[in-house]
């Protein structure tokens, strides 16, 4: 077992390596070109993807197996996750599984529909230190229960 760490645009990379070695996981921390990230540990490897869309996701596929424990953001690469039974989390703590996955993505596809129709008038939240107290607790859970 592993954590793999979708690392573009991931808000909890940093905490969600410290978890993992408290419990001495072996981590990957993929992201493409436009990020960086530098923790020096031999448990920590990094993978850096070509620029270009899906690029780090079919990297993280390609390198997952079954029980590994993937962090994203990412429904469609949750749902492939799945497919290969591995654990997916997201920044916020939300494990995603079998039976929330196609709502999600029914989700996906209906904002996408209406941000192409010109409906979006959402604007992206600053992220809180609440939302990283709620990570850190439910992904400290999560992993003491799989353990």
């Amino acid at each position: 077992m592993k954590l793999i760490i979708d690392a573009d645009g991931c808000p909890v990379t940093k905490i969600a390596i410290n978890i993992a070695l408290k419990y001495n996981l072996k981590i990957l921390v993929v992201s493409d070109t436009s990020h960086f990230f530098q923790f020096e540990h031999s448990n920590i490897s990094y993978i850096i993807a070509d620029k270009g869309i899906d690029s780090s996701d079919f990297l993280i596929l390609n390198k997952a197996n079954q029980n590994d424990v993937i962090i994203t953001q990412d429904y469609a690469l949750a749902s492939m996750c799945l497919s290969k039974k591995c654990f997916v989390i997201n920044q916020n703590g939300y494990l995603y599984t079998n039976e929330n996955i196609d709502e999600l993505l029914l989700r996906r596809h209906i904002g996408k529909k209406l941000r192409k129709a010109g409906k979006n008038d959402f604007k992206i939240k600053k992220r809180t230190k609440l939302q990283d107290e709620i990570f850190t607790k439910n992904f400290e859970y999560f992993l003491k229960s799989i353990l």
